[in-house]
């Protein structure tokens, strides 16, 4: 699905499908520059970061395991609840291992403050953060991601893999949604 078509939705499109796969493919060669010769574990945060997951291990000229996690601070509404649960744990040992958790967006942090420091506390050798999307404004935990996309507004903003209700997560653009879609 395209920007295009849910327009009525949506206030503005930030990026672009061409424009994401571009700046993956960036990110994906700092990525293998960073960790050349280190077993490198991405770590995905369902269900958003499903496409920057899949676009960022296609985008890598190197070997990588891939595990997922799902935990919630949000529920099904547009403001995170304060509380991470987990929801589905790693299947794999990350002990000794390089540790890159993949994740669409950094909003208030809360959620990704709380996975580092859960993930660092199973003995990895290292555990960083690969971000498509940051917020500045709306953070309210220190996360320093390694790798981000790009900086945005602190706005509501869906597509690829980015949702409200589960809807939007298709849409191959990244747009900002309308307020009287989720008011």
């Amino acid at each position: 699905m395209h920007a295009s078509d849910v327009a009525d939705d949506l206030v503005e499109v930030l990026f672009t499908e061409e424009q994401i796969q571009a700046r993956v493919a960036e990110l994906a060669l700092e990525i293998e520059r960073d960790y050349e010769d280190k077993d490198l574990v991405l770590v995905g945060v369902l269900r958003g970061a499903v496409m920057i997951m899949a676009d960022l291990a296609r985008a890598l000229n190197k070997h990588v395991e891939m595990d997922w996690m799902a935990v919630s601070s949000y529920g099904s509404g547009t403001k995170s609840s304060g509380v991470v649960r987990i929801l589905k744990d790693l299947d794999a040992d990350i002990a000794g291992r390089h540790v890159l958790i993949v994740d669409e967006i950094i909003d208030t942090g809360l959620t990704l403050s709380w996975l580092t420091s859960n993930l660092g506390s199973r003995g990895p050798a290292s555990v960083e953060i690969a971000t498509l999307l940051r917020k500045p404004e709306a953070l309210q935990m220190p996360v320093k991601p390694r790798y981000v996309g790009w900086d945005i507004p602190n706005e509501f903003v869906v597509g690829y893999g980015l949702d409200y209700r589960e809807r939007y997560r298709n849409m191959r653009d990244i747009g900002t949604l309308a307020p009287a879609v989720y008011s």
